[in-house]
């Protein structure tokens, strides 16, 4: 157990993103689940292929869109109705098409910021350190190589059969990625 906890996983190095998206396909289906893929352009099939179908951010955004409306509409009641009442022109005091633009623009700044904060905080940013960078080849990553990592923490994960897989996978390289 020690021994599969002295790295934080194995990381294989592709030279296209077709053969990176295949293996990544294989990887999911033999039942990996605490994979990642990182590559110098985004490749949505690889995202698909590992399973990486996160419903959280579009949560995050709906509950911040509807906490703006509900703050902008009761913002403009609140102000109208109870705190300033003023009869103006004979109009109700609760006249809600005149509430439309204020609850729109508090909708739409809500949930951008919820967008930002939830991207931050599931993405784990700021995040200055990464194991992958202990891999001398990974700075390729931003230039022309393609990157596919199982983690240690993967319950599948066995060093030297995770080893064998991914040389099946025909990558060019296999790198063990230390903590």
């Amino acid at each position: 157990m020690d021994a599969q906890r002295s790295v934080y996983g194995l990381m294989a190095e592709f030279d296209s993103a077709n053969a990176l998206v295949e293996a990544a396909r294989r990887t999911h289906a033999e039942g990996y689940r605490s994979t990642d893929v990182f590559s110098p352009f985004p490749i949505e099939a690889a995202w698909e292929a590992i399973g990486a179908n996160d419903k959280r951010p579009q949560l995050f955004i709906l509950i911040g869109g509807i906490m703006g409306m509900l703050a902008g509409f009761g913002l403009c009641y609140w102000v109208s109705v109870i705190a300033y009442p003023l009869n103006i022109g004979g109009r109700p005091l609760n006249s809600w098409p005149s509430f439309i633009p204020v609850t729109f623009e508090v909708t739409i700044l809500l949930a951008s910021l919820a967008a930002v904060i939830g991207m931050l905080a599931l993405n784990g940013l700021p995040m200055p350190y990464h194991p992958v960078f202990n891999v001398p080849r990974f700075s390729r990553a931003s230039q022309d190589s393609f990157f596919l990592l199982i983690e240690a923490v993967d319950p599948k994960f066995d060093r030297q059969r995770t080893r064998q897989f991914m040389q099946g996978l025909g990558a060019t390289e296999i790198n063990e990625v230390e903590p």
